[in-house]
């Protein structure tokens, strides 16, 4: 068990897990306003911009949705409040009836977040209390126009979102004369944004495609995507459709808005499996662990050939 704890460890939210946290962070946040705000350290990951807690005091959350990894709350000022939860950034929220909730809460071990870890309290008009709880800091907050959010620091190179229109086509004109690994390609957040190491070991699984394969090699030499590349695009939608409905993946450090935690860990085909037999019905392979680019791949060599 100590094993498998440290191994998932370094992997942070994805894309499910960051959406899981919207859909349960949104009944305290949206619609209410920001009675108080008290930073009790002057940054994260970097510090908090200029006047931080008093541009926030005051103003009204009217939108809170998900960029990739990232939290955006549009305010009723025209700024948007942007967070990400780098390695093990949770939220806390205390509600006036006295009970509480860790919207997407992913971490089983010490799962309630140590108070010396609470960077951000937001007092909200409603009476809940929102804390932003980090224990290794690598989360961040800052406020952006909301007119230029597109092309903010945080965005402006951002790929597409897989989850709206991802298709084979699409994958081809992304990876077209590409010839980093198919991992690589995949886990660039220039190209496909949110995509995260979980996922994509999943995605690739499905569709039968090794993590060292070209990326180029899904487009036929006129641009138009080949059946992998559909069967891809198919695989990459399904996998994080089917774990945002499952809540997420439950990790080592990282429950739901009700204290439960993500379900999707269970349903893993391959990831940090090593040693395990292949789930697919009549493979009788084994998964594979290899580093690529330092993370962790775990793959059936069986299944997912190398041609």
């Amino acid at each position: 068990m100590r094993r498998h704890a440290r191994k998932v460890a370094r992997e942070m939210p994805e894309l499910p897990e960051v959406e899981t946290v919207r859909r349960g962070l949104a009944p305290a946040l949206v619609g209410a306003r920001f009675s108080r705000v008290t930073l009790r350290r002057a940054n994260l990951r970097f510090p908090f911009p200029d006047r931080f807690a008093a541009r926030l005091e005051g103003r009204t959350v009217t939108d809170l949705a998900r960029r990739a990894k990232y939290l955006t709350a549009a305010l009723d000022s025209g700024e948007t409040l942007v967070m990400h939860l780098g390695m093990s950034g949770r939220f806390d929220v205390a509600l006036p009836d006295g009970s509480n909730l860790s919207p997407g809460d992913f971490y089983l071990e010490g799962a309630q977040g140590t108070p010396k870890h609470d960077h951000v309290v937001m007092a909200m008009s409603t009476g809940a209390t929102v804390t932003y709880n980090d224990a290794r800091r690598f989360g961040f907050m800052d406020l952006v126009p909301s007119a230029d959010l597109a092309g903010c620091r945080h965005f402006a190179r951002m790929g597409i979102e897989p989850l709206d229109g991802l298709t084979g086509a699409v994958i081809a004109q992304l990876f077209r004369h590409k010839i980093a690994p198919l991992k690589a390609a995949l886990l660039d957040q220039r190209l496909i944004a949110g995509l995260g190491n979980i996922y994509v070991c999943e995605a690739l699984h499905r569709a039968r495609l090794h993590p060292e394969a070209p990326a180029g090699s899904l487009v036929r030499p006129d641009g138009r995507p080949t059946p992998k590349a559909n069967a891809l695009a198919k695989a990459i939608v399904k996998v994080l459709q089917e774990a945002v409905e499952a809540g997420g993946s439950t990790l080592r450090d990282y429950a739901h808005t009700d204290g439960s935690a993500g379900a999707f860990q269970h349903a893993f085909r391959v990831y940090d499996r090593v040693g395990l037999s292949c789930s697919r019905p009549g493979c009788g392979g084994s998964i594979t662990r290899i580093v690529q680019a330092n993370r962790s791949t775990f793959f059936c060599a069986t299944c997912q050939p190398p041609d």
